[in-house]
């Protein structure tokens, strides 16, 4: 198939995405899988209508830097410590139990120990996605439940932030110990940097034209890609810069309408992110790595529930709600796929382990979602005793 338009791709991405996610929305799957079908159903391994992965893959990178500049929006430093401080023990406890378990279980299955540490570091995270989408907004902003899964997202998202600055170093180890301090001497200065502008630049040009919507927006999308690019000229990567983007103006009272206002475009490439997972896929490799990722996805949807459960018994929680809490967060994450697909680009993994994580990603995704629909409150809910908005 000779080479096709912008527009042909854009049009199987998403007219394929909003048939293929009616059917997930019909059977209370997780959209994510739908988007990741889609890239395997049009990809090389699947009917071949895309065969450029490397070209959507660029362009699906924006959605990943949205992402984490919008997580960075929302981790406003006075509500963090103060959601943190009841969850720390639980998350950081948990973290290092499940790095331990996946490494261990990787090194089994006769991986490295480097491979292991990675896979281990990838059953940490839960998905932010599917927590937060499938909690009512009532339980989100009012309850206890909501708070203690929120808290304990966040803390993981700023652990994912920094495993993702030590890959960076890690990377360069081979050319020299300058090198690979380079990132952690550059991430401080780009944190001092992003105050410095915030403090003297930003904040001004928020409060003098902040009736004008569309002047913020730009601003705050020039700022996100700017810090970015900085960020990546540095020796870091793209997505710490739009990271640090949005923690340094979290305090403003306008980064709630940033964060709305920029929703929409980073859905827009996070569709065409998963997509491009999906047709990236190497369906060969399946038959190799199928039991290791049946069981490294039963750890997620079985074991890291159970984890989080006897730690918050531990810290007094009620035992209901320490059960409901641990298997909403009963699953891998974003960071999951993240992190496989920055270490097989470092060359610190190879392809093999990458598709391990993806796969037992996607199962977890599956069951997790499906399993929380089916017995607790979400907006999507077959029940309509647990539909709640």
């Amino acid at each position: 198939m000779g080479e096709v338009s912008m527009v042909y791709i854009l049009f199987l991405i998403f007219f394929g995405a909003a048939v293929l996610a009616t059917l997930a929305m019909w059977f209370r799957q997780s959209l994510i899988i739908a988007y990741i079908a889609l890239g395997l159903l049009i990809g090389p391994w699947g009917l071949h209508l895309i065969t450029d992965v490397e070209l959507i893959q660029d362009i699906a990178h924006v959605g990943i830097i949205f992402l984490l500049f919008l997580l960075g929006l929302n981790l406003n430093p006075q509500e963090l410590i103060k959601l943190a401080g009841e969850t720390t023990i639980v998350t950081g406890a948990s973290s290092l139990l499940l790095l331990g378990l996946g490494t261990g279980y990787c090194l089994l299955f006769g991986y490295s120990l480097a491979e292991g540490m990675i896979v281990g570091a990838a059953l940490m995270f839960s998905s932010t996605i599917i927590g937060l989408k499938l909690i009512p907004t009532t339980v989100l902003h009012h309850q206890r439940t909501g708070e203690i899964i929120i808290s304990v997202l966040l803390l993981q998202d700023i652990i994912a932030i920094f495993l993702l600055l030590a890959l960076e170093g890690s990377a360069s180890a081979d050319t020299g110990w300058l090198a690979m301090i380079r990132p952690v001497l550059a991430f401080p200065l780009l944190v001092v940097f992003a105050w410095l502008v915030e403090k003297h630049l930003l904040v001004r040009l928020i409060a003098r034209f902040d009736r004008i919507q569309e002047y913020i927006f730009l601003l705050a999308l020039g700022w996100c890609v700017g810090l970015a690019e900085i960020a990546e000229q540095v020796g870091l990567s793209y997505e710490i810069g739009a990271f640090v983007a949005g923690v340094s103006i979290a305090r403003s009272p306008i980064a709630l309408f940033i964060a709305e206002s920029l929703k929409p475009l980073r859905d827009f490439f996070l569709v065409i992110f998963f997509v491009a997972l999906g047709a990236g896929f190497n369906l060969a490799i399946l038959p190799q790595i199928w039991l290791a990722a049946l069981g490294l996805s039963l750890i997620a949807i079985l074991v890291k529930p159970l984890i989080y459960r006897t730690m918050m018994q531990f810290s007094k929680e009620a035992e209901g709600r320490a059960t409901e809490v641990a298997i909403r967060l009963g699953q891998m994450s974003e960071f999951s796929l993240l992190l496989a697909l920055m270490a097989v680009e470092l060359a610190i993994i190879g392809s093999e382990v990458s598709y391990l994580v993806q796969v037992a990603t996607l199962a977890s995704f599956l069951f997790s979602s499906y399993y929380v629909v089916a017995r607790f409150p979400t907006p999507i809910a077959l029940n309509d005793k647990l539909r709640r908005d």
